[in-house]
């Protein structure tokens, strides 16, 4: 466990990348089993104008690419802010083994709040989820992003 703040720094890295590109700032990074970083990416759905384009099927997509599968059993998601329903059905789909994210999201979050998608019978898999990780740095980078916007 010693190794996770070192990946949630980089998805805030990302995530402040997508807030220099004007998107709201998430950041997502996907380490496989043996701690190889397979991919990582910020939010990018109004550069693409593609609403699926978060920062964790981003994710999910480059590292299914480099890992040759559309599963990655064994592998970790580092996300600075709960997802989504959308994203934690991906998370899902994919077989991630542990999810660690920052901020909670109360308003639009699928896996603590909302829908809790994790809690579904039809669920087929449901990750490890460790919540808080770097939440305060997460939290001021979307504070201050919306305040701009205000």
């Amino acid at each position: 466990m010693n190794s996770f703040r070192s990946h949630m720094a980089q998805a805030l890295a990302e995530a402040r990348a997508a807030r220099a590109r004007g998107e709201v700032p998430v950041g997502a990074v996907v380490v496989a089993a043996d701690g190889r970083v397979l991919a990582a990416a910020g939010n990018r759905t109004r550069e693409l104008r593609d609403p699926t384009a978060h920062a964790e099927i981003l994710a999910l997509r480059a590292a299914c690419a480099a890992a040759g599968s559309e599963r990655l059993p064994g592998h970790d998601l580092y996300v600075t802010l709960e997802p989504c329903p959308m994203c934690a059905a991906a998370v899902s789909n994919a077989r991630i083994a542990r999810l660690y994210y920052g901020a909670s999201d109360p308003k639009s979050g699928g896996v603590a709040h909302g829908a809790r998608v994790f809690t579904h019978p039809q669920c087929h898999h449901v990750p490890e989820v460790y919540d808080g990780i770097a939440a305060p740095e997460a939290e001021a980078l979307l504070k201050a992003f919306f305040a701009e916007k205000r």
